[in-house]
């Protein structure tokens, strides 16, 4: 259930902090009074888009915070999937800081977290119903998320998911290979010409850098030979005079001083490696010499002339040789592809026939854990819209199914195609939820599926956001007497303009504007039984209170009674 809210900057609201019970609370006020404030408030801990228009005039950030607890183990689970968990009370706080930039920070239990787990998170702890949610029910694809919820069709769901996902790549790879044996021959061709054009010049990667490097020793050719020349002369060629004989022989003189001065045994091995590295640089001067081409114009033009080769190359299939060579390996392996594409197809079908079995007997499961489920849904709302004021009401659910031949069609969440038809009145042909029923009829039906499910979603917290537009009187008391029944078993919200309903709840807050310091704030104040009045007054009379509306919303809050629990 949520704990506490607080909200600080948000529009007209400098600061709120709300402690809430459990059972049935309804929020009313004046039109324009922040009602909807406290509703956005709230869906940014749902994940809501974080508008910096949100954020009160003259302040730098705005705040709201809710604090989560006594979690049903459906939504601790959940919540354990995402790696989320209590804190040592056993709760969950989320706050959501949005700034006057356009930035936003979330944490969840003071850490640092993002706006997708906020997103997978949060409906496992609160549900907001508006009217616009309301209008969901009359799609197809809610519907059939409703019957999965009540027939706790999650994990077989997943495992579908999965099944589905596989079955599509095999069948995105047949389609590929069909699509394309029409024009196989041309693509055959193309890609056997590439092929043999990046082939004929035997390419390697590395070549170019090469070829580089040797371009510019040619061109140098004159100063390598004069100063190569000089630098082998003088480390090992001369044989006298060079750096190598002097070596040797101070390494020849110095280890006899060794059997009187056993300290310069170091010396001699340090003496041994400067003459090994003379050598060795002279060596490999003199071979650079040596490297030399004999005609250098000649050696220059074979060289730009490769070069000059590979350039094209590049220009055709890639930025470096390295990218040629890569092209040239992926057009190998589409050339096999296409050459071995029978044989290929042939697996993938066998594939695809396994892969729909499987997918087909998880869909089966689904299928009938759906029927079942639907059956339940049907008696629950009947029985509760009867309650509420629809007594020739015909309600059921469509359960179709495409096929393909004599194979199912299989879609993302199985085979079944599901609807909810309905009557209002009697003699009336029942049609889809989504063409017939008004906007009063879809509150009440809203409010039926949700009674039906209530114990299956693991919600604990749910917000009614006047959906009780479009009904009053007699009905609208039902609807009241409706959720009241169902704050037995999750904490409930309702946001409301009716007297009818305001007076069934537990607890009543009044939200109302006030001006302080030249600024318009809006307050909450949780009535006693004397503001009730008054409030419920005030909605049933408008401008001017009688004492006949007073009497009324009296008589409301005494009938309560015989609905507590």
């Amino acid at each position: 259930m949520l704990l506490s809210l607080h909200i600080e900057n948000i529009a007209v609201i400098k600061r709120l902090d709300i402690d809430f019970n459990k059972g049935f609370t309804v929020l009313t006020g004046e039109t324009g009074a922040g009602k909807s404030i406290i509703i956005d408030a709230i869906n940014l801990l749902l994940g809501a888009r974080a508008d910096k228009e949100l954020v009160r005039t003259g302040e730098s950030q705005a705040i709201s915070a809710g604090l989560f607890g006594g979690l049903s183990d459906i939504a601790l689970s959940a919540l354990a999937e995402a790696g989320v968990y209590p804190d040592e009370d056993g709760n969950i706080l989320i706050q959501r800081l949005v700034f006057a930039d356009g930035r936003s920070q979330i944490k969840i239990n003071g850490r640092a977290s993002t706006l997708g787990l906020l997103r997978v998170i949060s409906p496992t702890l609160i549900s907001i119903h508006g009217q616009s949610d309301t209008a969901s029910i009359a799609e197809p694809e809610k519907q059939l998320e409703l019957i999965d919820i009540y027939a706790s069709n999650a994990t077989l769901l997943e495992e579908y998911r999965q099944a589905y996902a596989d079955l599509s790549s095999v069948r995105e790879q047949i389609a590929d290979i069909k699509r394309r044996e029409a024009e196989r021959e041309r693509l055959c061709e193309i890609l056997e010409y590439q092929i043999k054009d990046i082939d004929s010049l035997a390419l390697y990667d590395g070549e170019e850098e090469e070829l580089i490097d040797r371009k510019v020793k040619i061109k140098n050719s004159e100063k390598i030979t004069k100063n190569a020349g000089f630098v082998y002369k003088a480390l090992k060629g001369s044989e006298k005079g060079s750096v190598a004989y002097l070596l040797d022989r101070s390494v020849t003189a110095l280890s006899q001083l060794v059997e009187v001065i056993p300290s310069f045994a170091g010396y001699v091995e340090i003496l041994k490696d400067m003459l090994a590295n003379a050598e060795d640089i002279g060596e490999e001067v003199l071979a650079q010499v040596e490297d030399m081409d004999a005609d250098p114009t000649s050696a220059l033009n074979s060289i730009e002339a490769r070069l000059d080769k590979i350039a094209k190359i590049k220009r055709k299939y890639g930025i470096t040789v390295k990218d040629v060579l890569e092209f040239r390996d992926k057009a190998r392996a589409e050339l096999d592809t296409l050459e071995n594409s029978e044989e290929l197809l042939s697996k993938l079908v066998r594939d695809e026939e396994k892969l729909y079995t499987h997918a087909h007997e998880i869909a089966l499961s689904l299928h009938s854990a759906r029927v079942e489920a639907a059956r339940l849904i049907e008696e629950s709302v009947r029985t509760t819209l009867e309650f509420l004021d629809m007594p020739k009401v015909v309600f059921f659910t469509s359960i179709t199914e495409d096929t393909d031949g004599e194979r199912r069609v299989l879609y993302k969440d199985g085979f079944d195609k599901i609807e909810f038809y309905i009557s209002a009145n009697k003699g009336a042909d029942a049609q889809p939820l989504g063409k017939i029923a008004s906007g009063g009829e879809l509150a009440r039906i809203m409010l039926a599926l949700k009674s039906a499910i209530s114990d299956k979603d693991g919600i604990s917290t749910v917000v009614y956001d006047e959906i009780d537009a479009g009904v009053s009187g007699k009905t609208a008391r039902k609807i009241g007497i409706k959720m009241l029944s169902l704050s037995e078993s999750s904490q409930l919200f309702c946001v409301t303009h009716s007297a009818q309903i305001a007076s069934l709840a537990d607890t009543h807050l009044l939200i109302r504007k006030r001006e302080v310091d030249g600024k318009t704030e809006t307050g909450i104040t949780v009535l006693d039984n004397s503001g009730r009045i008054d409030e419920l007054s005030r909605i049933l009379g408008g401008i001017n209170v009688t004492a006949a509306q007073r009497k009324a919303a009296e008589d409301m809050l005494l009938e309560r009674d015989k609905y507590k629990r």
